[in-house]
């Protein structure tokens, strides 16, 4: 059973960058994507990788801002963030599919971390 685990999460000024990180309790390599939630908002997947490292992008506004790659050496799954802005405020969560397929809809994704905070502020 595949458990995720996030971190790097805070609290970062506009402009800003932080780098998130998820940790893979098996080294199965399983299709894993960023997803975060505002409050009050709806599961947006931000950005997708598949088990060879091919990558999938969905919302317009992180990219050339935020990449997504993984060490499978490592069992771990990263997501760079840079030039922060307030909008990109949410919880970030990992999630993960066996299917070797990238999907822009949250629901697919079957393994969830606990998520992790992220707030661009002032």
């Amino acid at each position: 059973q595949l458990q995720l685990e996030e971190s790097g999460g805070g609290l970062v000024q506009p402009g800003g960058s932080l780098r998130l990180s998820c940790s893979a309790s098996t080294k199965e390599y399983y299709t894993t994507a960023w997803i975060r939630q505002a409050p009050g908002k709806g599961r947006e997947v931000v950005s997708c990788i598949m088990s060879g490292g091919s990558t999938a992008h969905y919302v317009d506004s992180v990219k050339g801002r935020f990449t997504i790659s993984r060490d499978n050496a490592k069992n771990t799954v990263y997501l760079e963030m840079t030039n922060l802005r307030p909008e990109d405020t949410a919880v970030y969560y990992c999630a993960a599919r066996r299917f070797n397929v990238c999907t822009s809809g949250a629901s697919q994704y079957r393994y969830w971390g606990q998520g992790t905070q992220v707030t661009v502020s002032s």
